[in-house]
């Protein structure tokens, strides 16, 4: 056994064993011990959201704060990734509703991370806060070791999978589908299209100048470009779900039907619930990163000194990210039938749907719009997955030698302008790998620190009420 293929094998097992059982029970536990904060709280969460009157300590506002968030976990698992879990060949339709429930979980995770990301914020020797798994794994649980290896896996998960070449392939593949390839390129010794290249160097150009400003340029960027890269693609996939009304109501009933083995894309019984399960959960987690342990990073620079006002705004995201934009996508794919269709995989299950859905508009329109929404998805995730793996270095170093954060700078910006050349099975095997390792200790530090969540939360809430 290879290298590559002994690190595949223990993905899978982290995946398909220990994950797949402690990221629901980390969200049943902290539903349970917050009462149903999730449905119970929510309208409150918006309602702080969009609420002007921010105050306290921090870099950015909350809603800063979350767009940032969103900008790393509003990605190709919202298009690519709902389109491989709900595909017949995956975990059909009834994938969907277990991304749901996972959603509905997540939310309270989500919640939880929030919350502990202010509870355990420090100020540096140089006056600035920081808030993020690092330290409530440190303060909250006296485990600085899991600190330091959530930090490490962060870092390289940004470097080498999750945060850099993903998207990159994400983006040269939204790219093709709209632009002529045109002419073949000879570049480190193999033979790539004009296309790719050009892609590849404009977005290294776009991410360099974002990313050297700063975490400041990047929350301004996330804050600017997610609300429109979402209401475009909400805008495109309501048109088609409006246009489709009458089939929305068999769409659901598949969802459920195959949801539960009644009525599965591979048969029936409880393989196909098994299957449908797996992929929901699993596609899920990619998209949303509840338990992840990534957006509470970004939570912790928030200008707020209530825990619980920025748990409830950060629970927004999963909200937003999978119970919106991914059924949105689920459901278009449902109801035009793309689903079925064993010819396609990956996007061009999505782009079969928006052909379909949108065929009264202009030719090329479609695939603009899906393009357009995947590559911007994809640019702002890089964006957001720069910014945590600087606050990692940060919390590695002890914030003592600042070159080391802009050395991680920029050899991310490198990675960014070299990632359209690599081969994508072996990144996405890292990817899937390292963000399990980051997992692993957040989830730690959840169960670890629910009881904490829970007592605080009751008290502190009634301040927001």
């Amino acid at each position: 056994m290879g290298v590559w293929e002994a690190l595949a094998l223990l993905r899978d097992v982290l995946w398909r064993g220990p994950l797949l059982v402690l990221l629901p029970a980390a969200g049943l536990l902290m539903t349970w011990k917050l009462r149903l904060i999730q449905l119970r709280r929510l309208p409150l969460a918006f309602r702080l959201l969009v609420s002007r009157t921010d105050s306290g300590s921090g870099e950015v506002t909350p809603f800063a704060a979350l767009c940032t968030a969103l900008s790393a976990t509003i990605g190709t698992g919202n298009i690519v990734g709902v389109a491989t879990a709900v595909s017949i060949l995956a975990g059909g339709p009834g994938a969907l509703f277990w991304m749901w429930l996972s959603a509905l979980l997540g939310m309270a995770v989500k919640y939880t991370e929030g919350f502990l990301a202010i509870r355990f914020r420090v100020t540096l020797p140089n006056g600035q806060l920081r808030g993020g798994p690092f330290y409530y794994m440190e303060r909250g649980l006296r485990k600085p070791g899991l600190g330091k290896l959530f930090a490490a896996c962060t870092a390289l998960a940004g470097l080498l999978g999750i945060g850099t070449m993903t998207q990159m392939s994400g983006i040269v593949q939204a790219a093709e589908i709209f632009l002529d390839s045109g002419k073949m390129v000879t570049l480190f010794g193999g033979q790539y299209t004009q296309v790719r290249v050009i892609c590849g160097t404009v977005v290294g150009i776009l991410a360099t100048m974002v990313i050297w400003g700063g975490a400041q340029r990047i929350a301004q960027t996330a804050t600017l470009v997610v609300p429109l890269m979402a209401g475009l693609y909400v805008g495109a996939t309501g048109l088609i779900l409006a246009s489709h009304a009458d089939a929305l109501p068999d769409a659901f009933r598949l969802i459920l039907e195959s949801a539960f083995g009644l009525r599965a894309a591979a048969g029936g019984g409880a393989a196909a619930m098994l299957l449908a399960m797996q992929h929901g959960v699993a596609r899920g987690v990619f998209s949303n990163e509840a338990g992840l342990g990534s957006a509470p990073i970004a939570a912790g620079s928030a200008r707020t000194d209530n825990p619980v006002r920025q748990g409830l705004i950060t629970m927004t995201g999963t909200f937003i990210d999978t119970l919106l934009l991914c059924t949105m996508t689920g459901l278009v794919l449902i109801v035009m039938g793309s689903w079925r269709n064993t010819a396609l995989e990956g996007v061009a299950i999505t782009l079969d749907a928006f052909e379909r859905g949108l065929w009264f508009l202009p030719p090329g329109i479609s695939n603009g719009i899906l393009a357009a929404s995947l590559a911007a998805f994809a640019f702002t995730t890089i964006l957001g997955w720069c910014f945590y793996g600087e606050r990692s270095i940060e919390y590695l170093t002890g914030g003592r030698f600042p070159w080391a954060v802009k050395a991680y700078r920029a050899g991310y910006l490198l990675t960014v302008f070299l990632a359209p050349y690599v081969g994508a099975a072996e990144v996405w095997t890292m990817a899937d790998l390292l963000n399990a390792m980051m997992a692993l200790p957040n989830l730690a530090a959840i169960f670890g620190l629910a009881k904490l969540t829970a007592e605080e939360t009751k008290r502190r809430i009634q301040k927001l009420l």
